[in-house]
């Protein structure tokens, strides 16, 4: 029987064929110890030691990874692994040799960016290319660090560095210093300033607000592979709209003049520069003669000869991929990448420049994302069908096999697999029932596979290029010692399912979460959505332990992947395009009134929750449908789209300047009136991503209307204040209040 019959079956057969089994594993969750909210954001991580940031030496002898300390989760440390023996040692203690310095302002934002505000001591680090040593960052400076255990310190700037990086043949240490690009010898010399002009509203060396929130880019500056060049963006803010961002804290408020591009209003000025790496040579890359243009990648060839420019329209419908000449700036369109009818272009890393002059290119043209090849100016479709490739990993020229991620047999999982360019085929090499994410050396040799399903926490191996496990770097089994293992005996398994959109055609995957049923007993349902763009969360993975406690009290954890959600094709993330709130409360009502069809849900308590994007979408579930759900949870939502920015909001919605009415008709609040749903109303005070104004334009608009609702804000918390343990005690209270836990 497939998993989604399971609650079908339960509702008709009176549970007799599963009575036994369900008494039994009461017995089991009754001695199994309690999993308590305090338990799941208390130290050491319920999911196990993860190891993150793994890379091979460049020898290979090596795996480093970075680890979290066993008392404090948020603290890692560098760690390396001898690959022929397994034996593992500490290489840098970030306690022994951090200051404890303040992060400068413009690492805050940029860990924000990276959803890593909340990591102390070392977040990441770059191995020099002879294999000897590392540059670590910690707390603003930067730190040479032997793989004998040797660390010295070898910068000492007030303000601290960023986006430091070793030079690809490592003679040199770079990074971005008072908004200037600055090197160093790497063996040892006086640093020297490459750009100067940066200060003010110019940036040199760094990438621009968009560019790290929604484009995925953190990178302002690109050596090219024989340390002879460097590509420098520059960026002006000076035309970018000024917002008052007060930062509300528990003793005292912080006012930031914030250059923030709301939607329909102007970006940054972008500006790409080649200079050699003593400075000299300064030539300016020619963008085009339209100012008003998005930066997106950039690349070197192979041998150093040209640099790969992709440059994005404004609108996000044209892709123009540029070759420049280093020399002269000059460029030329190598190819046009054009959106579909009615959708947008959707930026990948998948790409790779070979060695035979040929690229590698991921593209949705044909209405999924394939991998094709351009060669002597001719496309050639590598990968075909009703899947997407995620994620291109590696590629052996020699062989001629690429390695690629995808969803081809299942699109609640993501495997790896290989290609070969000969015309053999497409082998799959991960094991399926697993989600896996995969990362690989340089010579497409060893795989470092990552995997986790909803009864195991990841995994990570080292594998070969059959997919051979060679050795395990981190097994995670949840047994003895193992931090979940307290738990397991009460660990509830995860179903899936599908049901038809409100298209009444289209497939929506959802996963739920019951507790031990009791024969003739309803129980209500924590119905959590996001439900935007970019997320799949119907996926066969490790799940949060959060709703493992939130089944223990007694909810059904019930989610949904709606139209306009990724990894299904073209046309079934499009149905967004300029509709906002529309097909994806549709899809989520669908969702509603399936779980109202099941014996063994309460309809009446059907209580809704998103965060983010989801807290959008629980404000426009409550006030269209006034009497579906029980209650709805609506955290740092954006409640009005000129709010948010340019790159993310204009991809999806036009330009409010020209599709005003969709922006109108967009709106999480039109009638503050229907919204009669108990509401709670939850945000960071701090939150520079999705501003507090939208929430306080939600609260101004339901006092106005004499409407009643919940509200709870965080002083001192960004956008990632859902992590904090007290957004969860208050949404139980809340529930406990609106809905009630618990079978009746």
């Amino acid at each position: 029987m497939h998993k989604w019959f399971i609650a079908a079956a339960l509702a008709t057969t009176g549970f007799s064929a599963v009575a036994d089994a369900q008494t039994q594993a009461q017995t089991k969750a009754q001695n199994a110890a309690p999993l308590t909210l305090q338990r799941v954001f208390a130290a050491p991580d319920l999911a196990g030691p993860q190891p993150r940031a793994l890379k091979l030496s460049p020898d290979g002898a090596l795996l480093t990874f970075l680890r979290p300390r066993p008392d404090d989760k948020d603290r890692l440390d560098l760690w390396a692994r001898d690959t022929a023996t397994g034996a593992e040692r500490m290489l840098v203690d970030s306690l022994k040799i951090g200051t404890g310095a303040e992060l400068s302002e413009a690492e805050k934002m940029q860990r924000e960016r990276a959803r890593i505000g909340a990591l102390k001591g070392i977040v990441a680090y770059d191995w020099a290319a002879d294999g000897r040593s590392l540059l670590v960052p910690i707390e603003g400076n930067l730190y040479l660090a032997g793989v004998d255990g040797q660390v010295r310190r070898i910068t000492d700037v007030p303000g601290g560095v960023l986006n430091a990086n070793v030079s690809p043949r490592g003679a040199f240490v770079s990074y971005v210093r008072d908004q200037n690009v600055w090197v160093q010898p790497l063996g040892g010399g006086a640093a020297r300033a490459l750009t100067t002009e940066g200060k003010g509203t110019v940036h040199f060396g760094e990438a621009e607000f968009v560019a790290q929130e929604e484009m995925h880019r953190t990178d302002g500056y690109w050596w090219s592979p024989d340390d002879r060049y460097l590509a420098v963006e520059r960026f002006d803010e000076a035309p970018v709209k000024v917002f008052t961002r007060a930062s509300i804290g528990a003793t005292g408020t912080s006012i930031y003049e914030q250059r923030y591009p709301a939607a329909g209003t102007p970006n940054v000025l972008v500006d790409l520069y080649i200079l050699r790496a003593d400075g000299s040579g300064k030539v300016k890359v020619d963008l085009g003669t339209d100012p008003d243009i998005y930066l997106a990648r950039v690349d070197w060839l192979p041998d150093g000869s040209a640099l790969l420019v992709q440059r994005e329209n404004r609108a996000q419908t044209t892709l123009d991929v540029l070759r420049v000449d280093p020399a002269t700036g000059k460029s030329t369109i190598l190819f046009t990448e054009k959106a579909r009818a009615k959708s947008w272009i959707n930026l990948s890393d998948s790409y790779r420049a070979m060695e035979d002059g040929s690229l590698l290119w991921r593209s949705e043209r044909d209405g999924y994302a394939h991998l094709w090849r351009l060669k002597n100016g001719r496309w050639t479709q590598l990968t075909k069908g009703d899947w997407v490739v995620t994620g291109l990993v590696a590629v052996d020229e020699p062989k001629g096999r690429v390695y690629f991620t995808a969803n081809k047999d299942n699109v609640l999982e993501q495997h790896l697999y290989a290609l070969d360019l000969k015309g053999l085929g497409v082998t799959r090499l991960t094991e399926r029932g697993w989600n896996n994410s995969v990362t690989a050396d340089g010579a497409a040799k060893r795989f470092l596979v990552t995997r986790s399903n909803p009864d195991q926490p990841p995994q990570t191996y080292l594998a070969n290029a059959t997919g051979k496990r060679l050795q395990w770097i981190n097994e995670n089994r949840v047994e003895g010692t193992h931090p979940y293992a307290p738990y397991l005996a009460a660990h509830r398994p995860v179903q899936f399912g599908t049901i038809k959109a409100a298209d009444g055609k289209t497939d929506l995957y959802w996963q739920m979460v019951t507790p031990a049923l009791e024969p003739g007993k309803r129980y209500p349902v924590f119905f959590q959505h996001y439900g935007g763009p970019g997320a799949q969360g119907v996926v066969r993975n490790w799940k949060n332990p959060l709703i493992q406690h939130l089944v223990s009290k007694g909810w059904i954890y019930f989610e949904l992947d709606n139209r306009g959600s990724p990894n299904r094709g073209v046309d079934f993330e499009s149905a967004i395009w300029h509709a906002m709130g529309t097909v994806e409360v549709d899809d989520q009502r669908k969702g509603a009134a399936y779980l109202k069809t099941l014996a063994f849900v309460d309809p009446a308590r059907i209580a809704t929750y998103g965060w983010s994007y989801g807290g959008y979408m629980s404000l426009k579930m409550a006030e269209a449908d006034q009497s579906l759900y029980a209650a709805a949870i609506s955290g740092a939502p954006v409640s009005d789209w000129h709010l948010y920015d340019t790159h993310y909001t204009e991809r999806y919605m036009g330009d409010p300047r020209v599709d005003g009415i969709a922006y109108d008709a967009s709106r999480a609040v039109i009638d503050p009136r229907k919204i009669t749903t108990p509401l709670l109303l939850m945000h960071g005070m701090a939150d520079d991503n999705v501003f507090l104004d939208n929430s306080t334009k939600v609260a101004s608009a339901l006092q106005a209307a004499d409407m009643p609702f919940d509200m709870m804000f965080y002083p001192g918390k960004t956008h990632s204040a859902v992590r904090d343990i007290h957004v969860w005690t208050t949404i139980e209270r809340f529930l406990e209040q609106h809905v009630g836990a618990g079978p009746k």
